[in-house]
């Protein structure tokens, strides 16, 4: 397998164990009173599987697995442009893939009723009930904030060995911020791989977590490129 095909692999496979561990730790351990882990075990599972991503695939592809994040790296000068469009379609079918075999894990259980389905929404389909504008600055703030972490955690002066943690430990604080408001997207591949198995307007709401997450980390980048990074960056 030649190099390209390698780092589609990894982007696939970390994109795969994103929306699979988090949205599956939503879809099948934190909707039962019982059993269920709440929306702190669900923030946790998301910074998990960035955290154990970001050491199994990240030497291969650079740990993206976010659409988001490829473009913001892009745009800081740390990702070759020529690349994006792979990396993107590869985040895409590993987060609709994950969707999937989630989706025919959900079903064994007898009544289950895909509901939300771990989705993105605003208005009514936000756990908290915030409308759209308080949807889009949510999601446009913590990419930001996100890409801010993840450029500065890789940096050449950062301490070598760390980045996948203080990413995850940045992801489950995202998330525990913003659930209420949007379930948390922050990543566009995430929200799409399970937005077509809800039974709610996800897909029709899907472009403002294209939008606000690749917004959100233009502005990450570009503030990082002109306040924070070193010349050797």
């Amino acid at each position: 397998m030649n190099n390209t095909l390698k780092k589609w692999a990894a982007e696939f496979a970390g994109t795969f164990w994103l929306t699979f561990g988090g949205c599956g730790s939503a879809v099948l351990a934190a909707a039962f009173p019982d059993l269920g882990i709440g929306f702190v075990g669900v923030s946790l599972a998301f910074g998990l599987t960035v955290l154990t991503g970001a050491y199994a695939f990240g030497p291969v592809s650079g740990g993206h697995f976010n659409p988001a994040v490829s473009v913001g790296l892009a745009v800081a000068g740390r990702f070759r442009w020529s690349e994006l469009a792979g990396y993107v379609v590869a985040q895409v079918l590993g987060a609709l893939v994950a969707g999937a075999v989630l989706y025919q894990i959900a079903m064994g259980k007898a009544g289950f009723q895909p509901g939300g389905f771990a989705s993105n929404g605003w208005g009514e389909f936000s756990p908290g009930g915030y409308n759209m504008h308080a949807a889009l600055l949510t999601e446009i703030v913590l990419t930001a904030v996100f890409l801010l972490v993840i450029l500065g955690a890789t940096a050449k002066r950062a301490a070598a060995g760390f980045a996948g943690l203080a990413i995850g430990l940045c992801l489950t604080l995202i998330h525990l911020v913003s659930i209420p408001v949007t379930n948390t997207s922050v990543n566009p591949a995430r929200s799409t791989g399970v937005a077509f198995f809800a039974d709610t307007p996800a897909v029709d709401q899907l472009w403002l977590f294209w939008v606000a997450p690749i917004v959100g980390a233009v502005i990450g980048a570009v503030v990082h490129r002109l306040l924070l990074a070193d010349s050797d960056d």
